[in-house]
Parts: structure tokens; sequence; C-alpha cells
């Protein structure tokens, strides 16, 4: 069986507030994005997992599709698989592409195995593995809030648009990002902002809070951003704790942008 664990793009993001156990409250909309990794998962007669693609650090057994396969058999008996990942969406760069790996890997082991879960109790597992591991279950515009893992529905739909995204081959980690962010509740939450008006209207808006410190210690990633808006995007922004840069235009811009990774119609 085949499948393509998409990515995602955060539309705004706030910190809301540190939490006593380390990690922070957030709010961020998410929004599956069409540029997608493809993963295969055969019955075999002993566990094999393969890689092809981009090259993915740190060692085989912290793999998330490998931690959802033995999560899962744990409470099924399931057979042995042979897992081949192609990896295609930049790792580090605010996509979401393992959580996404991770979470394709619970929906087609479901399939093929015919284990008949809800998508509820798919989240329940996913939520094991990665906070917004589970978003990518039923794969639509949510809200998360919490550390990034308590969703609610949002009403948005960005059909039509075009959508280029940038990756400028910079790694930002978790710490840099927060190094220079001060919590806090917003006037307006990303929810309302993107539900109540129009993407034109985001700009002055609709805020990644992570830019601030971001930008400040990468300031090639705030050109990217510059580039998008002074080539026409209606809204340009960085995704998550970066380094990528998405830009939402009406159409295909004329423009052609240095690190494109993926660029199309929504």
């Amino acid at each position: 069986m085949v499948v393509f664990p998409n990515a995602k793009i955060n539309l705004g993001l706030n910190i809301i507030s540190k939490r006593p156990d380390g990690y922070h409250n957030i709010s961020s909309v998410f929004y599956p994005l069409p540029f997608n990794d493809i993963l295969e998962i055969i019955p075999a007669d002993q566990f094999h997992f393969e890689s092809s693609g981009l090259e993915i650090p740190g060692k085989e057994e912290v793999n998330l599709i490998i931690k959802a396969y033995k999560l899962l058999k744990e409470d099924f008996n399931l057979p042995a698989v042979s897992i081949h990942l192609h990896k295609i969406i930049p790792m580090g760069a605010g996509l979401g592409g393992g959580s996404a790996d991770c979470a394709f890997t619970i929906t087609c082991l479901n399939t093929l195995f015919e284990l008949k879960l809800t998508a509820e109790k798919m989240e329940e597992y996913a939520s094991r593995l990665g906070s917004d591991c589970p978003f990518f279950i039923k794969n639509q515009p949510i809200l998360a809030e919490g550390t990034g893992n308590i969703f609610t529905e949002v009403e948005l739909s960005l059909k039509g648009k075009y959508l280029v995204l940038v990756y400028p081959q910079l790694h930002v980690s978790t710490a840099q990002a927060y190094s220079g962010v001060t919590p806090h509740q917003p006037q307006q939450s990303v929810k309302e902002i993107v539900e109540n008006s129009a993407v034109s209207q985001w700009k002055d808006n609709l805020v990644n809070d992570f830019e601030i410190s971001v930008f400040t210690q990468f300031p090639q990633i705030q050109s990217v951003k510059e580039e998008l808006y002074a080539h026409g995007a209606q809204y340009a922004s960085m995704t998550g704790s970066g380094a990528s840069v998405f830009g939402i235009f009406d159409q295909k811009p004329s423009h052609q942008f240095a690190n494109v990774v993926w660029e199309g119609s929504l």
C-alpha cells in the first residue's frame, strides 16, 4: 500500500505562556499542504525499513514511523512489514513532515490490516508520538492550542490560491527560536483572524511570534519574506519555528524565487 504523507504550514503562531513543565502554550492554525513524501508499507516475512530521498538523521530506532508500527503492534497482532519511505519534505523546516509520516503509518496499517480504528482512536495513538502528529489523521484546518495538541475545527479554505514555499537551507533550532520570545496573550486570536478576514488583510494582524527572534539571528530568512511581499504575495510568513517561509498569491507569480521546495495551487 502506498500513501503520500503531506506537509503543513502554520497560519499565525502565538506563544501564549510558559508552562510549569517547561513547555509553552501556543495558538496556531495548522493548514495541510499538498507537498508530499511517499510511504509504502507491504506485508513481509520480517520487519524491514529503508528510506531514500533526503537523508534522515538520527538512529533508525527513534524514527517515528518505526515507533508507530511498534506502538500498534503492542495492541494488535500485526504481521511483519516492509516499509519504504521516500523523503521529500525537508526536516527541521517547520513543515511537520516527520509527524505526517508517523500519522500516515498509523492510518495505513489500520487500512492494510483492517484494524477498524476510529479517527479519534488513531489520533490518540498519534498523540503518544508527538504533539502535532494527530493533526495528520483527519488532515483538515484546525486551531492548535496547548502544546500544539488541543484541536478545534476552523472554517477556512485557501482553494484557488497559489502558494510558494521557500526553504533557505538554514537550520533553526527550537532553542534558538524561543531565545528571543516573550510569551503574551494576543488581542485577537489566530482563529478569529483567519475566519473573519480576507487573506489580503492578514499581513499586519496574523503574526508568527518566532519571527522576532529568528529574523534577528537569521536575516536571510527575513529577506525571503520581504522578497515574497515585494513580488505580490498577499500574505507571507515563516512557518513554525523556521526556517521555511511561504507566500500566498492570487495567481502564480512571474518572479523566480531561489530555494523553492514546493509551489502550486491550493
